[in-house]
């Protein structure tokens, strides 16, 4: 099995006179600088304002986070994937469903399924088989592990239901016997909807894959674009961007990859040298493994 980067999942909660004349005026004066400078030092808007947004294609956006002093010195600028479910859809995949020898980089991977944005799935075994409950079209390619407590779902069965979402399986259920949604990955839960951090310090530091949604119900792909520990990561999440509401890590390390199709970063061929995210994307900036089970975005059908 392959070595986790942030130890056993657990819960921690979150460290949370009169006057009058010249002299009146006076103190009017530096009362009203002093609320001044208050107000210039508060904290930008939420998630869906500070950043600025990439558009690649509708219900696709991209940016280059730098939290500065928001986060933790060492947590380094984050790339965000923001995927609107409604216009685009999930699809996983493991080498051996597809009747595959061995597994692919990520780029062949992007190459043989033709997604939009193709990520890592999660954690795996040395003999490459899933490590955790993995669901590709409502069946299972991997066995439900019982403490990890973060599920992707996407492709719901039942109208009524989101189109993707991050599960908490310690508040909410899962039947795997009758899956209401045929797409899933399960893995480490990081933060959960009452802002809580869901891993334990140790210092451990490596790149970082997460997948969260925000307020809108939009999926938020995340890639650290240096080593950073899970848990000054999970710190940055939940101070930094509010608009996150739930966030679960997947595989760290070398294992840790997101790739952009080139018929997509053409979209923005205007501006394909000033992106700052580009060489993160487009695989020039990072060594790349095999992958024996990758996620992919891609457009929905007939859409």
């Amino acid at each position: 099995m392959r070595s986790w980067q942030s130890g056993a999942e657990s819960v921690r909660p979150r460290v949370q006179g009169k006057s009058d004349g010249r002299s009146g005026r006076r103190l009017g004066f530096v009362l009203a600088g002093l609320v001044l400078g208050a107000l210039c030092s508060l904290p930008g808007p939420g998630i869906g304002q500070e950043l600025q947004w990439d558009r690649l294609a509708e219900g696709l956006d991209v940016t280059l986070w730098s939290p500065g002093a928001r986060c933790h010195k060492n947590v380094p600028p984050l790339l965000i994937v923001k995927v609107d479910p409604e216009r685009l859809r999930f699809s996983t995949y493991h080498f051996r469903d597809e009747g595959l020898a061995a597994p692919l980089t990520i780029q062949e991977w992007q190459r043989r399924t033709r997604a939009d944005v193709v990520f890592n799935a999660g954690l795996f075994r040395e003999d490459y088989s899933y490590l955790g409950l993995l669901l590709k079209d409502g069946r299972a390619l991997g066995k439900r592990h019982p403490r990890w407590q973060g599920l992707f779902v996407a492709e719901p069965v039942e109208q009524g239901l989101r189109k993707a979402r991050v599960l908490d399986l310690s508040v909410e259920t899962f039947a795997e016997d009758r899956p209401a949604y045929r797409e899933a990955a399960q893995s480490l839960m990081l933060l959960d909807e009452q802002r809580k951090l869901r891993v334990r310090q140790t210092g451990k530091q490596a790149h970082q894959t997460v997948v969260g949604e925000n307020l809108d119900g939009q999926i938020m792909v995340i890639k650290t674009a240096d080593v950073v520990a899970l848990f000054e990561l999970a710190e940055c999440l939940r101070d930094g961007l509010p608009g996150l509401t739930r966030a679960m890590a997947m595989d760290g390390g070398t294992s840790s990859d997101l790739f952009i199709g080139a018929e997509v970063l053409a979209n923005r061929r205007d501006l394909s040298e000033q992106l700052p995210w580009r060489s993160l994307v487009e695989g020039s900036a990072t060594r790349h493994i095999p992958l024996p089970s990758v996620i992919g975005v891609l457009p929905r059908r007939g859409g």
